[in-house]
C-alpha cells in the first residue's frame, strides 16, 4: 500500500500564528472604541473669562468675554441678570464688540470666544455700588453665572 507523505504545520508555528492574530484584532478593537469613547464624551463647558463694569453718561456698560473651554460646541441662548433675562429690565440692550452683531442663538465652537457688552440705563432698576449676577444660558441647559459690581 502507498503511503501518502503528509506535511502540515508544526504545533509552534500555528500557536504563533494564532496568537499574532489575537494580538491583531486586539489592538484594531482597542482604537476602534477609544474612537467611539472620544464620540460619546463630548462636553460643554463655558467660562466667563472677565466681566467688569463701566460708568457711562447714561448708566453703565458692562464688558463680558465668555470663551467655551469645553470640547463640545454650544449655543448661547439668553443672558440673565439677577436671575432675569436681560430683556425683561427696561432699556437694558445687548451690543456685540467682536462680532460687530451679537444676537442670542450665537454659536461658539470649542475653543472659541465672544466678547459683547451690556448697556443699563439709569431707569432699569440698578444703583452705584450695587452687586449684579450676569449669566450666560447655552441650550444645553447649563448656566454661567458670574458677579460684577456697578462702579
Amino acid at each position: 500500500m502507498r503511503r501518502l507523505n503528509n506535511k502540515g504545520i508544526s504545533p509552534v508555528i500555528a500557536t504563533v500564528i494564532l496568537v499574532a492574530i489575537s494580538i491583531a484584532v486586539a489592538i484594531a478593537v482597542a482604537f476602534w472604541m477609544t474612537g467611539i469613547v472620544g464620540l460619546f464624551t463630548r462636553f460643554e463647558k463655558v467660562e466667563i473669562t472677565y466681566i467688569y463694569a463701566n460708568k457711562t453718561d447714561s448708566g453703565w456698560k458692562i464688558y463680558l468675554n465668555v470663551t467655551n473651554t469645553g470640547t463640545a460646541d454650544t449655543t448661547i441662548s439668553n443672558i440673565f441678570i439677577n436671575g432675569k433675562p436681560y430683556d425683561q429690565y427696561s432699556g437694558v440692550s445687548l451690543s456685540g464688540i467682536s462680532p460687530s452683531t451679537f444676537a442670542l442663538s450665537y454659536s461658539l465652537a470649542a475653543g472659541d470666544s465672544v466678547e459683547f457688552a451690556i448697556e443699563i440705563p439709569k431707569g432699569a432698576g440698578f444703583r452705584n455700588g450695587q452687586s449684579i449676577e450676569v449669566k450666560v444660558h447655552t441650550t444645553g441647559g447649563q448656566e454661567y453665572p458670574k458677579l460684577v459690581n456697578l462702579p
